[in-house]
């Protein structure tokens, strides 16, 4: 499949709980006309897939985890880029920033439960049928887990509303408990992989590393351990390995490689004029793709509303390769004045040197040729400009990611001898030593530290840096040494964002998180 048919037909862009007047549309399929026919299932789960091209997923969710952590800031003239995503300086809870996220979420839930209680009386086959279930149930898992790391205390709705329903609040616990659940279930009814033509669904390995996810955020290490162990030492290890190219992982014309645990796949469509697909129509102007890169690329090229931080940079240049050379990772990660070590003159940005790009032309907004840009969601190796529909996948879960998580769940239960090896095998792969050999023996403590290291060069600029100082502890003030931004920091507020206050209007039951 690269890619997943998307379509609206039935799937009402309910966003919690607010209140529209509902109009039957003549030429559009009805809750009581669908879900009739093994056709309307498959139908019903690429609904569920087409929420990752919304706007909210699509592009401001890499604002809200990267451009809000330590990994980031924003110089955008548009003040609530800069206010919402980098100085915690959030007044209106109703901002577009905001709510995109926390309403893609919800939409995609809605079409989860819509499938999830519709396909089961539907006449076919039992093993597709499961498995279209099992994919809803892991998109839910998902939807979940993204809500409880950004928003943590929402309404959990698991099944289609009805009038009068007015789900309540709960704890982030009992959030990332339903994806939990979700996720358990998924795993066992998907299978291990597809045939080419579906690639890029929802998998067994997918399942389990998503499980895995929630559980380290909540500090559940063993049950973390059992849930990646399916890929990396047990039944699922045969599936997984990391590519010898760390760069391909970010090339649209290397996607779902052996790395690819799973992957939002994007699609250009060249007629595309909007990427909300609740709206109604006959022609097919949806965009399939993601918007980010435009706002991620240097100027003038694109927005550079959202650029890397230089410490990250440094942290990349602390070690070596085994052979005396810069980690590689380091010009796969960023565009910059030395993506090519040599500098600016031969780092080429869009077939350009950097020097050449125009970054100090009057009049263009962030005109500083030091600025660093975040490039993995980038298209500089196969165009000379960005583009609103990028086509590339954006890579969610990497089995890179997983072996770091795993070694981070061993560690943390004491078990620091046998968390080296899988430390080793992502630094192999870069060229440096193994951990094993070039800082054997260390404590617990020690080698946790060295995991948060480890984790910055092998997955800045992929979305996981906010999770990752939550799940450490480590959000605070203490961060404005190397961010700026987190000298604004409020400790009990910020480690989530605000509900937005039209939900909250609309739904007795439901309430603002702390120190909102």
């Amino acid at each position: 499949m690269k890619k997943l048919l998307t379509i609206s037909i039935l799937i009402t862009a309910i966003a919690g709980c607010k209140k529209d007047l509902t109009l039957t549309d003549p030429d559009h399929a009805t809750a009581a006309s669908f879900w009739k026919t093994a056709t309307d299932a498959q139908q019903g789960v690429a609904a569920i897939y087409s929420t990752y091209h919304r706007v909210g997923l699509a592009r401001n969710l890499y604002f809200f985890t990267m451009i809000h952590s330590d990994e980031g800031y924003s110089t955008s003239p548009n003040p609530d880029i800069v206010n919402v995503y980098d100085v915690f300086n959030i007044t209106d809870y109703n901002d577009w920033q905001i709510t995109t996220v926390y309403q893609d979420d919800y939409i995609g839930i809605n079409r989860c439960n819509q499938v999830i209680d519709n396909v089961p009386a539907i006449p076919m086959d039992a093993g597709v049928k499961s498995q279209l279930i099992g994919e809803a149930k892991f998109m839910r898992g998902f939807f979940y887990f993204n809500l409880a790391t950004t928003f943590g205390n929402v309404a959990i709705q698991l099944h289609e509303p009805k009038p009068g329903e007015y789900p309540a609040t709960k704890s982030q616990d009992s959030v990332f408990a339903q994806a939990e659940q979700d996720l358990t279930d998924a795993a066992a009814a998907l299978p291990p992989s597809y045939d080419a033509a579906d690639v890029g669904r929802a998998t067994k390995g997918a399942a389990y590393a998503m499980l895995g996810k929630c559980y380290m955020q909540q500090r559940k290490w063993q049950q973390a351990q059992a849930a990646f162990e399916w890929l990396v030492t047990g039944p699922g290890k045969s599936l997984y390995s990391l590519v010898p190219n760390y760069r391909s992982n970010f090339i649209e014309t290397s996607e779902n490689n052996s790395e690819s645990v799973f992957e939002w796949q994007n699609k250009v469509n060249p007629n595309d004029t909007h990427d909300d697909d609740t709206q109604p129509g006959t022609s097919d102007n949806l965009n399939y793709g993601t918007s980010i890169p435009p706002f991620f690329a240097p100027s003038p090229v694109g927005f550079t509303d959202g650029q890397a931080r230089r410490w990250v940079v440094w942290e990349f240049l602390k070690e070596q390769t085994a052979d005396g050379h810069r980690d590689p990772r380091l010009p796969a990660t960023f565009l910059y004045d030395s993506t090519d070590e040599r500098g600016p003159a031969f780092t080429l940005a869009y077939g350009k040197p950097w020097n050449q790009l125009g970054l100090a032309a009057p009049g263009i907004p962030h005109s500083n040729v030091n600025e660093v840009c975040f490039r993995k969601q980038l298209d500089d190796s196969l165009m000379t400009g960005e583009v609103f529909h990028s086509g590339n996948n954006y890579r969610y879960i990497r089995y890179a990611d997983v072996l770091l998580l795993y070694a981070e769940a061993l560690n943390a239960q004491g078990q620091t001898s046998q968390a080296y090896p899988y430390v080793d095998q992502v630094r192999v792969r870069a060229g440096l030593a193994p951990l094993s050999t070039a800082k054997p023996g260390l404590s617990q403590t020690d080698f946790l530290n060295q995991l948060k290291h480890e984790r910055i060069t092998e997955l800045t600029g992929e979305g996981h840096r906010w999770e990752d100082l939550a799940r450490w502890g480590d959000l605070g003030t203490g961060l404005a040494a190397r961010d700026a931004g987190f000298a604004y920091f409020k400790t009990g507020r910020d480690e989530f964002f605000p509900i937005p206050q039209f939900d909250i209007d609309v739904n007795p039951n439901l309430k603002q998180n702390p120190g909102y």
